[in-house]
């Protein structure tokens, strides 16, 4: 008589997020890595809590990975987190499904959301995001950190809305630092919205305009032949950078025409 099969061990179930009286504190984690086969392979990917991840199929090389939504964050008093990098040679998609509301918590403290990719050499990661909508009473700051090996290449997207129609916008404070083989290519901060200094909203500033992005590129390619200052329209510019990136902002009157400009520089510009 045949013994028995051992019980099969259950897998332990994914990390609850951490709650305290402030907010949700969570981490979404996602390693890349060459796999030897000229393909991408992905030995970590871990989210927690709002900050679920998904599988996709990347173009070529890459490996895509999805942030999806698994409630409603970020909240006052939230603290999410993402962090991303890039092994030798690896290639890596980042997007989310839907856009991302940051909304007012109960007891009005700030909410944070924090960027952190690191790519490695002969690496490269597009993080492509959809739009951060700033909801009315919400407090939220927005850090991004990226850090380059001297041949890595990067793409990079950030929009942000203020209010959703027909609202006035939340307090949204946002910080880009990049810095490639330890040298700092990029550091630049923009606050908007009630409590934001003076003149945010003035002609000097977004003049009106309600929906803001930019569009940073870096690429070794860009060593020999930086591309040229440029004006895109009446209110987008291209920018080149002290280094192998140029650097695309714009404004618009609503979420699709500033995805619409963007989409163009992606195409003249990116890969």
């Amino acid at each position: 008589m045949r013994a028995p099969a051992p019980p099969r061990p259950v897998p332990p179930a994914p990390p609850e997020p951490a709650t305290t009286p402030a907010g949700v504190r969570a981490t979404a984690r996602i390693a890349a890595v060459a796999d030897g086969r000229g393909a991408t392979s992905l030995p970590l990917l871990a989210g927690e809590g709002p900050l679920a991840l998904r599988r996709t199929r990347g173009r070529g090389a890459e490996a895509g990975v999805m942030l999806v939504g698994a409630m409603s964050a970020p909240l006052g008093g939230d603290h999410l987190t993402v962090e991303a990098s890039a092994g030798p040679g690896a290639r890596l998609a980042l997007a989310s499904a839907a856009a991302t509301l940051a909304l007012p918590g109960r007891g009005g403290e700030p909410a944070r959301y924090d960027v952190r990719l690191t790519l490695a050499e002969d690496s490269a990661v597009r993080w492509m995001p959809e739009p951060l909508v700033s909801v009315r009473g919400s407090d939220l700051r927005v850090r991004t950190r990226a850090e380059l090996a001297p041949t890595a290449r990067l793409l990079l997207r950030e929009e942000q809305v203020l209010g959703r129609s027909g609202e006035e916008p939340g307090l949204l404070r946002s910080r880009l630092t990049v810095t490639r083989g330890g040298i700092p290519l990029l550091d630049q901060e923009l606050s908007c919205g009630p409590g934001a200094p003076g003149g945010w909203d003035g002609p000097a500033g977004l003049a009106g305009h309600r929906t803001l992005g930019q569009l940073l590129l870096v690429d070794p390619a860009f060593t020999g032949s930086p591309p040229a200052a440029a004006v895109l329209g009446e209110f987008a510019a291209v920018t080149p950078l002290a280094g192998p990136a140029v650097l695309v902002t714009a404004l618009a009157p609503d979420a699709l025409r500033l995805r619409e400009v963007l989409d163009a520089a992606c195409r003249t510009y990116g890969w």
